[in-house]
């Protein structure tokens, strides 16, 4: 998208799906950390079956597509408005995260999951009960974390959006006289 910037209506429109989508993450990993928390303090193995099931169930139709709609409608922002994706740390740091927490979601918590499923419909409990407590507890914890960046916006511009600022206010701008050979 480089210097082509979103219209006001175009921002708003994806701004409200990029918050939408965000939330829902949030919210579906709450729904997660649930289930986890009553599959592994439960000794009653239908309720284990039941709970890594809706685990799978969510973990299958629903986390993958809301993590790819939030990260691609954060790349949308980020590209088409000032904040940039590289200009400022906040948006830098919350870029990553998200990768971090999509590629985890395909990678770790599906599969850790399915195991889950697998081991509880062959009558086994669960292998592991940090398997799958683990993945909803660091996506709650890296959400919620990109919830506070968000509104705070801390930590000011990167190397890159200080040169880029510096550029646009020109060439006197940091108060120096420039010798012309």
């Amino acid at each position: 998208m480089g210097d082509v910037k979103l219209n006001r209506p175009a921002r708003r429109a994806t701004l409200v799906v990029h918050v939408s989508a965000s939330a829902g993450w949030l919210g579906l990993t709450l729904g997660l950390l649930a289930l986890a928390v009553t599959a592994t303090t439960t000794r009653d193995p239908v309720t284990v079956e039941a709970s890594v099931r809706a685990m799978k169930l969510f973990a299958d139709r629903l986390l993958l597509p809301v993590a790819l709609l939030t990260l691609v409608s954060g790349l949308v922002l980020s590209l088409g408005t000032s904040w940039g994706l590289a200009r400022h740390r906040w948006v830098w740091t919350k870029f990553w995260l998200t990768l971090a927490t999509t590629t985890a979601t395909a990678f770790a918590l599906r599969p850790g999951v399915n195991a889950a499923v697998t081991a509880a419909a062959g009558g086994e409990g669960l292998p592991d009960p940090g398997d799958v407590l683990f993945g909803p507890i660091v996506s709650l914890t890296a959400y919620v974390f990109m919830t506070a960046v968000s509104v705070l916006k801390p930590w000011g511009l990167t190397g890159r959006g200080r040169r880029q600022r510096a550029a646009a206010r020109g060439p006197a701008a940091d108060g120096r006289v420039r010798q012309t050979a």
